[in-house]
């Protein structure tokens, strides 16, 4: 099976009100569908542009505030996706539930369902600027194009978590990501290379650019998108499909096979994912915890 995958380099900047940010929104989904994309990803966080809408009465702006937008949100996501026909991973929205604070990465069907994954481990920044929560549970979604996993950012940087959704059945893995340097953009581009390598998946990722001067902790971005690949002949030899420009505002797009993954892990240069030795250390691929 192959399908199309497209990954937005979400331009941050102020604007005046949520139809700024709605319009700008349209314009990269409708675009990616102008290329028939099955799948359009956004970054993680790129909704703190919401958070520069300046308040009438010149009050400070925090990050729980970005939670009164959250229906509006959705609301936008869910029709475009069933206006284009596409699933669509809107990037990751902080959302405030049960009193706690979680980044979650958002999944728009086509049928106008929604599913949630909560980011697992939180940066320091997260933590003590934001007190953001951990999410508790590990899912992989179901798709027509088969299963996919939601992770975001330092997610990618663990590999057993990694090894968990691939056991369970996931082959491609959607990361949407927020560094403000580069050395925190490379940390998430290289262990998304080795996730790829270890688990013969592929993985695509993407990062906010631009700037929010108004935002606390999101006046510099430093982003840039990529379709990764695993290593071996089938596939280009630096294991990417797609990269962007780095910090440019622009789309990537490019297709993913799923049958060259299938088979790599049969009869591939190496065979990493079959190669596993449980024998030395205990397999963690088939475990998931869900808590509702």
């Amino acid at each position: 099976m192959k399908y199309r995958v497209s990954a937005v380099q979400y331009h941050l900047h102020s604007i005046p009100n949520f139809e700024s940010f709605a319009a700008q929104v349209t314009n990269y989904v409708k675009t990616a569908a102008e290329y028939e994309a099955d799948f359009i990803l956004f970054p993680e966080l790129f909704t703190t542009q919401l958070l520069s809408i300046p308040r009438e009465d010149g009050s400070r702006i925090s990050i729980e505030d970005l939670d009164d937008y959250t229906e509006r949100y959705c609301n936008l996501f869910q029709s475009l996706a069933i206006e284009t026909g596409a699933h669509i991973i809107g990037g990751t929205h902080i959302t405030k539930k049960n009193e706690k604070l979680y980044n979650i990465a958002y999944l728009f069907y086509p049928d106008g369902r929604i599913a949630e994954q909560a980011k697992l481990h939180i940066t320091p920044t997260e933590k003590e600027e934001w007190n953001i929560t951990p999410g508790e549970s590990l899912q992989v979604f179901d798709t027509e194009k088969g299963k996919i996993a939601l992770l975001t950012c330092y997610d990618v940087e663990f590999p057993e978590v990694v090894r968990m959704v691939r056991g369970l059945g996931a082959d491609v893995l959607f990361c949407p990501s927020c560094t403000d340097d580069q050395h925190g953009y490379y940390r998430v581009r290289y262990t998304a290379h080795a996730r790829t390598i270890e688990n013969q998946l592929y993985v695509v990722t993407t990062g906010t650019v631009g700037s929010l001067p108004t935002v606390d902790f999101m006046r510099a971005n430093y982003g840039q998108a990529a379709i990764i690949t695993p290593n071996d002949i089938p596939f280009p030899q630096h294991g990417l499909l797609m990269e962007g420009e780095r910090n440019g505002d622009m789309i990537i797009t490019a297709d993913l096979d799923l049958e060259l993954l299938y088979n790599v892990r049969e009869k591939g240069s190496v065979t990493t994912w079959r190669d596993r030795r449980f024998d030395l250390y205990p397999d963690v691929g088939g475990q998931i915890v869900m808590i509702d």
